[in-house]
């Protein structure tokens, strides 16, 4: 899977998600600190965001901080559903009942191992088939500005 992956610094877990990226299989297209790119979170975060949008990469990882401002940049940009997942059920809530499309993490408050755990549950999820959830994902097309 290609995942375009945005840090606006190398704090935390930033390098180590990387790393793990790229031994789980998936290509990699860095932005913000992890390149010589400007690296400020709105901008970073929405070039990965831009990324899945145009069809360049399947899906994103966006990082920040506390991980708001890069869930707020990503999701800023049309057809993203990006999810701030601070734990691996959320992120299995996030693809499944929202097709979250960005994972947004907190380079502040995620360990290793917790990476670990919400990153197996973000790539082993995919998105419900159940009708009410269809039609919130569909409304959502709907309403972006």
């Amino acid at each position: 899977m290609r995942i375009s992956l945005a840090s606006d610094s190398l704090d935390g877990i930033a390098p180590i998600l990387l790393s793990e990226l790229r031994k789980r299989g998936h290509t990699v297209i860095p932005h913000g600190a992890l390149t010589d790119e400007r690296a400020d979170w709105a901008w970073c975060c929405s070039q990965a965001a831009q990324d899945v949008a145009s069809g360049a990469a399947d899906q994103a990882i966006v990082c920040c901080w506390t991980g708001t401002g890069a869930s707020m940049a990503a999701n800023k940009v049309p057809g993203i559903r990006a999810a701030l997942c601070a734990d691996a059920a959320t992120a299995a809530g996030a693809r499944r009942w929202n097709d979250a499309n960005v994972l947004a993490i907190s380079l502040r408050l995620t360990s290793a191992p917790l990476l670990e755990e919400i990153l197996d549950a973000w790539f082993s999820g995919g998105a419900s088939t159940d009708e009410t959830d269809l039609a919130n994902i569909a409304y959502l097309s709907e309403i972006e500005n």
